[in-house]
């Protein structure tokens, strides 16, 4: 993130100048394509103005290096886009960037909208999975809120869970609509979870994206430094993230790797199942595996944000007329009644 803020200061120049109005790279539904509106955003979070100063450009604008602002941040557009009342997470757990993960919901909508005779089905009998819900629950926030659907989250960590419990316990606009589930072994994803009479729509996942805490430390570095535009002693990842969050053996490839030969398993209980891919250079071996588990159909749909691009990547095991099944019977929108009333 590198938006440039409201304020200027005089006889400097404005970074305003050289950025663009709208990142567009961001989904054209994606409500934080312009650049955040700190003034509105504090007066809805005043916690947030503490940490509100003019960069070097005159700009307001907050240290995306620093964990509390971010976290302040995500509070405040948490609460002014998607009406929430309360959010919080435990210390050092992921606090992830809103308009990515805004940018995951959209697309899915999309793909759910050309397999729906090009409309978009919502309402709570439209059901996804959160793969690693984490404490922060964002994704199934921004689901109900955005498209009112209903989600399953999942996660190894009793924490995590215990703190997503706790944001859809005090939002009143999130009762009813997300259900947590514990996944009890670490190497399993859908394995434990779902259930023989579920049918979800489709899957969403951020995978752990690094292959070990080394590795997970010396990403942390690199981005933190890039930030603080210096080397930085002892970086602090400014999102944060806990080890079962950040790093997983294997990486992302082998997590998603696990995933697809799971899916097949369940390849009758969800119509799209998805994934985040962040490493260009693990696409082909994921496309690979989908073509050897016999995926019927695979999106590989591009994402950006600033300087960074990654993707999702897609797939159904349902046949032709499964997928005119399943959108028939789970969502074909009832007409009302004309009858006239006795």
């Amino acid at each position: 993130m590198s938006e440039r803020r409201e304020r200027k200061t005089p006889n400097k120049k404005s970074s305003k100048d050289n950025t663009p109005a709208t990142k567009p790279k961001l989904h054209p539904r994606n409500k934080h394509r312009g650049r955040y509106d700190l003034p509105q955003l504090v007066k809805g979070t005043p916690e947030l103005g503490a940490f509100v100063q003019p960069n070097k450009y005159g700009d307001d604008s907050i240290d995306f290096a620093n964990p509390a602002a971010v976290k302040a941040l995500n509070k405040a557009l948490l609460k002014h886009h998607y009406k929430l009342e309360f959010w919080d997470i435990p210390e050092d757990y992921l606090c992830p960037p809103i308009p990515g993960r805004a940018d995951y919901i959209h697309h899915m909508a999309d793909v759910l909208c050309a397999s729906n005779y090009g409309k978009i089905p919502t309402g709570k009998k439209v059901t996804g999975i959160d793969v690693g819900v984490g404490a922060n629950c964002v994704y199934p926030i921004i689901g109900t809120q955005e498209y009112g659907w209903s989600f399953i989250g999942t996660d190894i960590d009793s924490i995590s869970l215990k703190s997503a419990q706790a944001i859809i316990d005090q939002n009143p606009n999130l009762a009813g609509k997300i259900e947590l589930r514990r996944q009890p072994e670490p190497k399993d994803i859908f394995y434990g979870i779902l259930r023989k009479e579920d049918r979800v729509d489709f899957t969403i996942c951020n995978p752990p994206f690094h292959r070990s805490p080394d590795e997970a430390q010396e990403s942390a570095s690199r981005k933190v430094n890039n930030l603080a535009k210096k080397k930085v002693a002892d970086p602090v990842l400014n999102f944060g993230g806990r080890s079962k969050e950040l790093w997983c053996d294997g990486g992302e490839r082998k997590f998603i790797q696990t995933m697809i030969r799971e899916s097949k398993n369940f390849g009758e209980s969800c119509y799209w199942f998805s994934s985040l891919v962040s490493k260009s250079s693990n696409l082909p071996v994921i496309l690979e595996s989908l073509e050897k588990a016999d995926a019927v159909e695979v999106k590989t749909i591009p994402m950006g944000q600033g300087n960074k691009s990654s993707r999702i990547v897609a797939w159904t095991f349902l046949n032709a007329a499964q997928q005119k099944e399943w959108k028939n019977t789970r969502w074909k929108e009832k007409k009302a009644s004309t009858k006239t009333p006795e």
